[in-house]
């Protein structure tokens, strides 16, 4: 059974209609719905791609935070091999918001930085959500300083509604843990790419994200700051959370026509959710290309372009 949106509901309806038809003839053989469960399945099929069709902002950003949506565990089990997780910031402690380490993509050494969100209550609680605390940054710093050490492509799948803005988070210098991360990303002499696989939110996100190439998924969104985050400060009411993700430009179209991302990898019918095996692979196709772009080029060149890809930013708008 899927988790669906609020703006899912027509969705919801059929499928239920299926649900039922297949209880009732698996209760009663002598009933015959096949045909009409194909014709509930069109409907479906019909359903799903005229609302996904012309999602709003607000809708895509519930997509983005859909609960069955691949996080980086299952990104990892499936397109790196030999993942060796490492831990630690050797500083204070471990954070498991941030997940890194060293591993094969199709063969090739790479490190890999992402933030995972958990799927349940206690995997959610053991990774804090996503969001990031100082330590985990400073934990992505130490791999991507061991990538650029040992010539390591490194591999970022940015996932977060934003660095943990706790107390604890704020004492042990989270915003001077965020902008180093940043500055590393910057200075690397190694192809950094970068993928936006759920939300990408603030500078939780831009500090593993700052890459040679930065892709979005579909309905992925990347921004400032969350819509919630947004209206609280401008209209301080968070319940106009839909008015500030139409006015906020969070999603992949918008980011790629203002140049602050490089592609878009399209989803499969009704979100990443509902295939999730298409999505990650479509996303390895273009993490392999992306590479193989940069295959020849040198450490200084790869570092230049990428500090040259963001001083340019707003200058053409």
């Amino acid at each position: 059974m899927h988790n669906y949106l609020d703006f899912e509901k027509p969705i919801s309806d059929l499928e239920g209609k299926i649900i039922e038809l297949k209880k009732l003839a698996t209760e009663d053989e002598s009933i015959d719905t096949t045909d009409e469960i194909g014709r509930l399945e069109v409907r479906v099929r019909e359903a799903i791609a005229e609302i996904y069709s012309k999602l709003n902002p607000w809708q895509k950003t519930q997509v983005a935070r859909h609960p069955q949506r691949p996080h980086f565990v299952d990104y990892a089990k499936t397109l790196f091999q030999e993942f060796t997780p490492l831990a630690g910031d050797r500083k204070f402690s471990e954070d498991a918001a941030i997940q890194a380490g060293l591993a094969r993509f199709r063969g090739q050494p790479v490190a890999v930085i992402g933030q995972e969100k958990g799927n349940d209550t206690k995997s959610r609680l053991k990774h804090n959500f996503g969001s990031p605390r100082p330590e985990g940054y400073r934990k992505a710093i130490r791999i991507l300083e061991m990538a650029d050490r040992f010539g390591l492509p490194v591999i970022s799948l940015v996932d977060t509604a934003g660095a943990y803005p706790g107390v604890g988070a704020e004492e042990r210098g989270q915003a001077e843990a965020i902008a180093r991360s940043t500055e590393k990303c910057l200075g690397v002499k190694v192809p950094l790419v970068s993928i936006v696989i759920g939300e990408g939110g603030s500078g939780g996100a831009i500090a593993i994200a700052t890459g040679n190439k930065v892709y979005m998924l579909e309905h992925s969104i990347y921004s400032v700051i969350s819509p919630e985050g947004a209206a609280s400060i401008l209209w301080r009411d968070s319940t106009r959370a839909r008015e500030a993700a139409t006015n906020m430009k969070i999603t992949a179209e918008d980011l790629k026509s203002l140049g602050i991302i490089d592609g878009i990898i399209s989803e499969p019918l009704g979100g990443a959710h509902r295939d999730p095996d298409s999505v990650i692979a479509a996303t390895g196709d273009m993490i392999a290309n992306a590479l193989g772009e940069m295959a020849s080029r040198s450490g200084e060149q790869l570092r230049n372009e990428r500090r040259q890809k963001f001083l340019n930013i707003g200058r053409n708008l």
